[in-house]
């Protein structure tokens, strides 16, 4: 017996050993990756790349607007806070401390001075490295800083870690922006993201929206800017557009099933562009059914994101994609950080949640989805625009990867789960 269990017991050890150098090994490689694209990086600037103009699209009893650029996008909803009213709610992931960052706090500030309710949250995660000094605001200014650490004691109780990924700005009842786009001076000229400009009926989910976030999470601590927000918005409902909200800490993440829902209908196109494509099975399947029926079904990824790791597990999945017949396009020359999708020339979305587990499963996010055919007419060919920016990766191509390559895809892959 006492021979047995020295036996099992060494099997353990081993076990336990092999499993702590496999899960060593991913980490050194993924930390070992990220510092040497780090340095590659440093003082290069990303190329030109083409863009498509604000274009205004009308939708139901009001209007949607693209905006491809960054600048294009900032000037807008500057111009939109300076004719502000009554209420500005502000919503951002990554805030820098920049040019364009202190462009927006100057203005919140002077829209909060002349009386307009300014409120305001951001992920205090996502700008840890911003300063301190940045993230001081005026008292007029009702503040949530959404906590780097959000599950208090409850340790245990995974809907608390999701982090606020969100990105809206709602002026009035007049006008509402939803979209892919951060604040800061590199994403004005260097990022290709989409976002867009809302009036109508849609605003005011966009309002809801916001304000469910504030009231689920706000700080139960005496101060103005602790106050339950609530709106006075009116219930009808716009047909052709709906906003899809996943919620961690309610177990709510529809725009996954608004996703595959979406495909499994897909008859003609499927055009996605996507930063980061770290999906599930599930997903997979879905594309890959679709390209079986016959659709046209492409994927729009950065031939180099930001973050090297989710590109390389990104790549885990493009064998079964590619044998499928999904064509995937890799844009070059600078960061694509859009969420969009276009089919058949009728259903579209825009937002903030990327195709992987962080966003479909982790994180608080919003998509619009829009029924519209000029709509998605505007989205397709904001797409052809940047697919004459890209390098189609062919399956000789990927079949003739060399062997280090299809290593380090293998030492990452169990690490897809995690992103």
């Amino acid at each position: 017996m006492s021979r047995n269990q020295s036996a099992a017991e060494r099997v353990l050890r081993l076990l336990r050993r092999t499993l702590l150098t496999v899960v060593g090994l991913q980490l050194a490689l993924a930390i070992g990756m990220t510092l040497v694209d780090s340095y590659r990086r440093r003082g290069k600037k990303p190329k030109p790349f083409p863009v498509t103009r604000p274009h205004a699209v009308p939708v139901g009893d009001g209007t949607l607007t693209t905006y491809t650029f960054g600048q294009d996008l900032y000037d807008a909803m500057l111009r939109a806070i300076e004719q502000a009213q009554r209420q500005i709610l502000f919503e951002t992931y990554i805030w820098k401390g920049d040019e364009v960052g202190e462009l927006f706090k100057a203005a919140l500030a002077r829209a909060a001075d002349r009386g307009v309710e300014v409120y305001v949250i951001y992920d205090g995660f996502a700008n840890l490295v911003v300063s301190p000094r940045f993230k001081r605001f005026p008292p007029t200014m009702k503040v949530l800083r959404y906590p780097v650490y959000p599950a208090g004691w409850r340790f245990f109780d995974l809907s608390r870690y999701g982090r606020d990924h969100r990105k809206i700005l709602v002026v009035d009842d007049a006008v509402g922006f939803v979209g892919g786009y951060n604040i800061g001076s590199a994403y004005a000229t260097e990022w290709r993201d989409t976002h867009v400009r809302i009036t109508g009926p849609g605003v005011w989910d966009l309002k809801r929206a916001f304000a469910d976030f504030w009231n689920l999470n706000r700080r139960r601590r005496i101060g103005t800017s602790e106050r339950p927000l609530l709106l006075e918005t009116a219930s009808t409902w716009e047909p052709r557009i709906r906003f899809h909200r996943n919620v961690p800490r309610l177990w709510m993440f529809p725009i996954r099933s608004m996703y595959i829902e979406a495909i499994n209908r897909a008859s003609r196109n499927v055009w996605m562009t996507h930063a980061y494509f770290c999906p599930d099975q599930d997903f997979v399947d879905a594309m890959k059914g679709a390209a079986s029926r016959g659709v046209d079904v492409r994927l729009l990824v950065p031939l180099k994101s930001n973050h090297i790791v989710a590109d390389w597990i990104s790549r885990g999945y493009f064998e079964q994609l590619l044998e499928a017949g999904v064509r995937i396009f890799r844009y070059r020359d600078a960061m694509v950080h859009a969420k969009t999708s276009t089919i058949d020339g009728t259903w579209s979305t825009v937002g903030t949640a990327n195709v992987d587990r962080l966003s479909l499963q982790g994180n608080y996010e919003i998509n619009v989805e829009v029924i519209d055919e000029d709509f998605a007419a505007a989205l397709e060919e904001i797409y052809r625009t940047d697919e004459a920016n890209t390098l189609e990766l062919t399956r000789n191509e990927w079949e003739a990867r060399d062997l280090h390559r299809k290593f380090t895809e293998m030492v990452l892959a169990p690490l897809r789960p995690l992103l």
